[in-house]
């Protein structure tokens, strides 16, 4: 009796560490494995008092028009969506289309509803996991600075549409 306490104490922590070094390798599996490409942001609050200093970011395909789906119904929040980009003769990659059901080829993103913009306009906010951008505080006062009028974020892109935040533009 008293050598099954150790061995399950033992063994929910090590459970627990498990699931920490699942959480982590489950954030670094885009980085890791998945294609770069390139999109305009722009910073939308460089700092907080919470987190630490980071940059929230904003993409162009980050608020979407309910009309650029093709379903009849409005959209719950939480629902997953994959928005497809196209690379544009600029080279940065921009909004192509966005769909409920996954694209077989190209370039997408995988995302989640958070809700409409200002109420109900009929426009969705949608969600990737790539709007925050961490960094120590004198990289965060550089950034704030030279994203100030928009930067270039490089993402890494999935096959199944999962995405991390590389670097921004200007984090050299």
């Amino acid at each position: 009796m008293k050598r099954t306490i150790p061995i399950a104490l033992g063994m929910a922590i090590a459970a627990q560490c498990l699931i920490l070094i699942g959480l982590y390798v489950e954030a670094q599996v885009p980085l890791w494995l998945g294609e770069p490409i390139r999109v305009k942001t722009v910073p939308v609050d460089p700092r907080s008092l919470f987190r630490g200093n980071y940059a929230r970011l904003s993409y162009d395909f980050s608020t979407i028009a309910q009309s650029a789906f093709q379903e009849d119904q409005p959209l719950r929040q939480g629902e997953v969506v994959y928005v497809s980009l196209k690379k544009h003769p600029s080279g940065l990659y921009v909004f192509s289309s966005a769909s409920l059901e996954r694209p077989q080829r190209g370039i997408f993103l995988r995302g989640r509803v958070v809700g409409n913009r200002w109420g109900n306009t009929g426009d969705y906010r949608i969600k990737y996991g790539i709007e925050a951008y961490f960094a120590p505080r004198e990289k965060a006062l550089q950034l704030e600075d030279a994203l100030r009028d928009g930067g270039v974020a490089e993402l890494m892109v999935m096959s199944s549409g999962r995405a991390g935040l590389r670097k921004l533009a200007g984090d050299d």
